[in-house]
Formats: structure tokens, C-alpha cells, sequence
């Protein structure tokens, strides 16, 4: 193995997160706009190059790869992107393989993701009721998306919930989801939304729940007790005492958990973002094109891009507007 990446904050970079396509079946109010202009199709990195890409990162010590999107399942042939990445679990360079998806297209390929080594997999869900999640991702039908976590569960997959917190429209199902989610052994976690790209007419600080509130309320309900778990991401975990069930908060803006972050994220047109809360990106494309029969320039520009991971990230709605916000979607960047 080459020279492991450690960014100028002396942080290991074990997790690459990497989207895959920037389309989606869904058009979640605070993800996208409702009529978004995609990327052509000739920008993105083919299978083959995002194959070579994950490869290189795996080489220079990436050990966890989550694939995103966009909406992963709906980039045509990506299993045969996940099949390829098994070689690597296999060999135990790769510690693991994980998706995060809206769950849309589940019960199609939960059973192939399993046997191509997926053993984990982040649901998008942030409601139960089937009004209002029509509304919040505008084209999405919940018995669709509930059809493909109960088949992700028959194969095998250990299913999380990650819920965004919304003012004024899940605030009242925060009990209603936690039991959901317990009765049906799923994982939950809660995030805060994040002021990333133009999203027409919806009011990102209007949108805003803290997290502290919301642990507040579970604890007006529950035992809450922390727990030093990680599961290599941002999320801090407790356990809730009367269920036994685990609780995630990924909280960009009210604790930023920025001194312990080992990711970068690299877009489907191979542009790598060392911060999601940062502007600054590294193009990989053109080294990887560049120089189809060698990977020594591409090590070089992920070296370089890795020597520019800045400290944090400025995410701040403190002041009644959206501080820090980056001009990029969040189905751009990988969500």
C-alpha cells in the first residue's frame, strides 16, 4: 500500500463517499428544486472510470465507501459497479461497502446488493404519513419505499433510517418514527438540514429544527444515554434505555463535528470536495482521462487535493439566514 492520506489537521481519510449520478426519482423539498436541470450524460464518469477512481482511494488507505447519489439505483448497470467493488471486500482492503438511497428501487435490488457484499444501507425517510411525504419529495410514494426496506430486511441488510429534522412538518412524528423504528428493529438517525443550493421558493431557516430541541423532547419520553460508538461517519450515537434501540444525531450546525472528519466526497463528474460545507474542489476527471494507463498523476492530484481539506465547515443559521451556504445541490455533492 502506498503512503496513507492524512490531511493537514493530522486526520486519517478512510471514507470516500461517492455519487454515482446526480439524478433522483424523488425531488425532496430541501435537497432539490422541483425542476432541476441535470448534468449530460457525457460529463459523468462511466462505471469503468469510477471503478479506477474508488480503486486508486482504496490503494492510498480508504476503507469504507458509501455510494450515493442523486439516487444510486437509478444510474443503469450500476450493479455490475457494486459487483466490481466486492473484489476489494474480498481481498480486505475494503472494510466496507454501503449505499445510501431513497429506497424507491429496493425491493429490486436488495437481494444482488447483498450478495455483491452490501451489508449496511441508509433509508432516506422523513415521515410516515403518506400526505405529507408526497409533499416533501414532491414525486415519492411511501408504500414504494416501505415495500423496499421490508425487502432489504428479508435480505439481510441491517436498514438505518436517516430522517431530517423539519420545522413545522415531522416535528410531531418524532415519537411516532422512534417507534416505528424500534418495533421494527431499524436504526434512526436525525440530521439537521443543511443550506446547499438554490431550492426555489423554500425557506431554508424557516426549515431549521435543531437537534438539541429534538434530543429535549426524547428526553421529556426517554433514557437517553450516549454511547462512544461510530460507525465511521458523522453521527453521534445514544441508546434509548426503554427500547434498547440506537439513536443517531448528525448535527452540522448546532455541534459541528468537524475535528473528526476522515471523509471527502467525489461527485460523478469526478470533482472531489474535501468539505461538504466548503466551495473548494479538486477536478480528478481530467488526471484519470488524462492518463488512461497509469494512475501515477492521479495519486498526485488526490495528494494535493487531501493537502487542502480545510479545518471545517462555516454552516451557520445563527443569525436568521442561511451563513455558509454552498451553491452546489446536495444531489450534486452526494448526499
Amino acid at each position: 500500500m502506498t503512503t496513507p492520506l492524512i490531511d493537514p489537521f493530522e486526520r486519517a481519510i478512510k471514507y470516500l463517499r461517492i455519487s454515482v449520478t446526480d439524478r433522483c426519482d424523488f425531488r425532496c423539498v430541501y435537497c432539490m428544486a422541483e425542476n432541476m436541470t441535470f448534468l449530460p450524460k457525457a460529463e459523468l464518469l462511466t462505471l469503468e472510470e469510477l471503478d479506477r477512481m474508488c480503486t486508486a482511494f482504496i490503494r492510498m488507505g480508504v476503507e469504507k465507501l458509501r455510494i450515493t447519489g442523486g439516487e444510486p439505483l437509478v444510474r443503469k448497470g450500476i450493479m455490475t459497479f457494486f459487483e466490481a467493488m466486492g473484489r476489494h471486500l474480498e481481498t480486505g482492503a475494503l472494510k466496507e461497502l454501503t449505499f445510501t438511497t431513497n429506497g424507491s428501487q429496493l425491493a429490486r435490488f436488495a437481494r444482488p446488493l447483498y450478495d455483491a457484499g452490501v451489508r449496511r444501507v441508509n433509508v432516506s425517510l422523513d415521515t410516515l404519513d403518506e400526505e405529507k411525504f408526497a409533499r416533501v419529495t414532491r414525486w415519492g410514494r411511501l408504500p414504494q419505499v416501505l415495500d423496499g426496506i421490508r425487502a432489504a430486511q428479508d435480505a439481510g441488510l441491517r436498514v438505518k433510517i436517516n430522517a431530517v429534522a423539519l420545522r413545522d412538518f415531522n416535528e410531531d412524528e418524532l415519537f411516532t418514527l422512534t417507534e416505528w423504528c424500534a418495533r421494527n428493529d431499524i436504526d434512526l438517525t436525525w440530521i439537521e438540514v443543511m443550506p446547499m443550493g438554490d431550492i426555489g421558493n423554500e425557506d431554508r431557516v424557516g426549515q431549521y429544527w435543531s437537534l438539541r430541541d429534538l434530543r429535549a423532547r426524547l428526553e421529556s419520553r426517554y433514557t437517553v444515554v450516549d454511547t462512544p460508538e461510530r460507525t465511521g461517519g458523522p453521527a453521534r450515537y445514544a441508546r434509548l434505555e426503554e427500547t434498547g434501540q440506537r439513536i443517531g444525531f448528525i448535527t452540522p450546525l448546532s455541534h459541528n463535528f468537524c475535528e473528526s472528519c476522515n471523509r471527502v466526497r467525489l461527485t460523478c463528474t469526478g470533482q472531489l470536495f474535501m468539505c461538504l460545507g466548503q466551495e473548494d474542489m479538486a477536478d480528478l476527471r481530467a488526471p484519470l482521462r488524462n492518463n488512461p494507463a497509469d494512475d501515477t498523476a492521479l495519486e498526485t492530484a488526490i495528494r494535493a487535493a487531501i493537502d487542502r481539506k480545510p479545518k471545517g465547515h462555516d454552516f451557520d443559521y445563527s443569525r436568521q439566514r442561511p451563513d455558509g451556504q454552498v451553491s452546489r445541490h446536495m444531489s450534486h455533492t452526494g448526499g
